[in-house]
């Protein structure tokens, strides 16, 4: 059994996307704005699961200047099917995470 305690050890935390254009742009812009970690990629055909450990984000600056237009982080809407962790959500990004209260 897992100790509650011990449990921010094992976590893992991204999105799980559908695939296309801009679900490969946001991967790469997960890869730049994160270049501390580490992520598992896994292509499923339907849907891409991006995982790491604890924390990841995608900055919408990011994202424009991989996309090479304007973009408004809520597009990212239109591609998540799920993620593992907690969500944040805000203008300028989008953080995936995992905050346990003991």
């Amino acid at each position: 059994m897992t100790n509650i305690k011990d449990m921010h050890k094992h976590n893992r935390v991204g999105p799980v996307f559908r695939g296309g254009e801009l679900a490969t742009a946001a991967i790469d812009a997960l890869e730049e704005d994160n270049p501390d970690r580490k992520f598992t990629i896994e292509d499923r055909s339907a849907y891409i699961r991006v995982e790491t450990d604890h924390e990841c984000i995608i900055r919408r600056k990011t994202m424009e200047e991989i996309l090479g237009r304007p973009f408004e982080m809520q597009e990212l809407e239109t591609i998540l099917g799920s993620f593992s962790g907690q969500i944040e959500a805000e203008q300028e990004y989008v953080r995936f995470y995992f905050d346990i209260k003991i």
